[in-house]
């Protein structure tokens, strides 16, 4: 695990309270870890500042699982 993605489990792990190391790649954030709107933004906050990026809200209305959102973060920072 990169530590890009370290930090994408650690921070939906702290806002779903789910803990991180039993997150799948594969978890839908809304569905399976029951993720809202305002725990999507903030997700998207913690991680803009943390890797120094920009998420669009039209892309974080694209996330659908973890794994988008830490193909995401791979790809820009």
């Amino acid at each position: 695990m990169t530590s890009k993605e370290k930090k994408v489990y650690e921070t939906i792990g702290l806002l779903t309270g789910v803990d991180e190391d039993v997150i799948e790649s594969d978890a839908n954030l809304k569905d399976d870890l029951e993720m809202d709107d305002i725990d999507l933004v903030e997700m998207a906050m913690t991680l803009e500042e943390e890797f120094d990026i920009d998420i669009p809200e039209e892309k974080l209305n694209e996330f659908r699982t973890v794994q988008d959102v830490v193909d995401f973060i791979e790809d820009l920072a």
